[in-house]
Formats: structure tokens, C-alpha cells, sequence
């Protein structure tokens, strides 16, 4: 049986939304066709399992919060120095204000991958490619730091961004234009 592309994403990004509302636990079949407005049953007949369900939502996440090529070629147009690095890292924060669903949803993820022995090795080769490109990217670019800034980067932002999206009062009262800057300045050395 021939499958629609578009209806496969459609479902992935329901059940993004339905991991980001409900959590793991939540995320069924019938909760996913429910959320996408197609016939029930139809989810199950794209994803054998569960299993294969969440490493495709995982792909599916760091797809839609990839930056569009548009902007990176508008950002290496740039000088390449500290403040891009700083003007990268609040692109980030900007696509997941824009997106909270995908963060939510990776963090159910991660969660759901300490239960899950093939789910975390999805997930692990997954953002271990990530990494691998950032670092890449970022040594091609020319762009201040080494693999260890990169990292320090990397980390640091997915602390903020979590602490931003689950507890969001202990990042408000501060300057987060400060905390992304003295983040890159300290990471870069």
C-alpha cells in the first residue's frame, strides 16, 4: 500500500502536540487521529508500534526545529565572530518560543528513553548526528570556539530553553539577552 507523505507528517505532528499536552502516556493511536482529524485507525496503519511511532516523532521534532537555509545564509552574511555566535543562540530561543511542542514533546521523549532501550538509541543517534553537524557547521563557518564551545553551547541553551518551558519563573526576572551573551563569552573563552 502506497503512503501519503503528507498525511505521515500531518499524524507525526499530532502526535508532537499530543506528547506536548498529554505527555508519553498519552500518546495512543486513537489520541493521535483524534488530534490530526483523520478516521481512527488511520495512525496504525502508518506506525507498526509504538516503539517505531516515537522515533519517527523524534526525527520529526529536530525537522521542524531546524532553522530555515534562508536564515542561516542571512546570518553567515554576518561577520563571523562572537556575536553571531550570540545571534544563533537567540535563534534558537526564538524557534522554541515558536515551537514549545517540539521541546515539550523531545523532553516526553527523553523521558520515555530511559524506558525504552530502542527508542534511546534512536533518540541518541539522533541528537548525536545533531551535534556532530553543529560542530561541523560551526568549524566550516569559520565561527569563534572549537567542539568543546560548541557543546558547552549546546548544553547550556538546552537547560535554559528547559528551564524556560517548565518552570518559567526562575529565568523571567533575568536579563535574557545577558544570560545568551555571557553564556557564548564564557563558552568561547
Amino acid at each position: 500500500m502506497v503512503r501519503n507523505e503528507a498525511r505521515r507528517t500531518a499524524l507525526l505532528d499530532a502526535a508532537i502536540d499530543v506528547l506536548a499536552e498529554e505527555g508519553a502516556r498519552g500518546l495512543t493511536y486513537r489520541a493521535i487521529d483524534a488530534k490530526a482529524g483523520v478516521p481512527a485507525g488511520t495512525a496504525s496503519n502508518y506506525f507498526a508500534n509504538r516503539d517505531d511511532l516515537m522515533s519517527e516523532v523524534a526525527t520529526r521534532v529536530h525537522q521542524r526545529l531546524m532553522p530555515s537555509e534562508e536564515s542561516i545564509a542571512e546570518s553567515l552574511a554576518l561577520p563571523r565572530d562572537r556575536s553571531l555566535s550570540v545571534k544563533f543562540m537567540h535563534d534558537i530561543i526564538k524557534r522554541a518560543d515558536a515551537d514549545k511542542a517540539c521541546y515539550l514533546a523531545m523532553m516526553e521523549l527523553r523521558l520515555e528513553a530511559t524506558r525504552r532501550p530502542d527508542l534511546r538509541t534512536a533518540l541518541t543517534k539522533t541528537v548525536a548526528d545533531s551535534l556532530d553537524f553543529n560542530v561541523a557547521f560551526n568549524e566550516e563557518s569559520k565561527l569563534p570556539g572549537d567542539r568543546m564551545t560548541v557543546l558547552l553551547m549546546y548544553f547550556g541553551m538546552t537547560g535554559l530553553i528547559y528551564e524556560r518551558l517548565t518552570l518559567p519563573g526562575i529565568v523571567e526576572p533575568m536579563d535574557l539577552d545577558e544570560l545568551i551573551e555571557v553564556l557564548v563569552n564564557r563558552a568561547i573563552g
